[in-house]
């Protein structure tokens, strides 16, 4: 007894559905990743702008001196990871703005002072549980509508 089709099947579940899936996920991230970089925009604190500025995503590492917002998972086939950041070398008190800073004394360089810490001002956790949950939709309907597509 002979299996047709059977070369087809193994076809679609070798090639055709991991690209498929590879492709739609991708573009899937990459629009969630856009998502959660404007909330984060736009719940931080703007001075200068330089940390608003510093608020990014990219495929791999993120720049030197930021804090990792949110990392995907990689699955050695794929490589498929995407970091979302904030923070560079000009705005390195991304972290401070983000937990704030604790009372402390200077030191002993000025007599009798006293620092009185910063107050947190949250904007980049808040901001990625905000779309959070929109995120893992996109990406899940994404890989089921690649399947379905590429098994046609």
């Amino acid at each position: 007894m002979t299996v047709t089709g059977l070369d087809r099947l193994r076809y679609k579940l070798t090639k055709k559905i991991p690209d498929a899936m590879r492709a739609a996920v991708q573009a899937a991230m990459e629009q969630s990743a856009e998502e959660a970089v404007a909330a984060m925009k736009s719940l931080v604190p703007i001075e200068s702008g330089d940390l608003r500025d510093s608020i990014g995503w990219t495929w791999g590492d993120p720049p030197k001196g930021a804090i990792i917002v949110a990392r995907s998972r990689t699955k050695s086939k794929t490589g498929l990871r995407i970091t979302i950041y904030a923070g560079n070398d000009k705005a390195y008190y991304a972290r401070w703005v983000e937990f704030g800073t604790a009372p402390h004394v200077n030191g002993g360089k000025y007599a009798g002072s006293m620092n009185p810490g910063a107050r947190a001002h949250p904007f980049f956790y808040p901001g990625w549980r905000l779309v959070r949950r929109r995120v893992k939709g996109r990406v899940t309907r994404s890989v089921k509508k690649a399947v379905r597509d590429s098994s046609k």
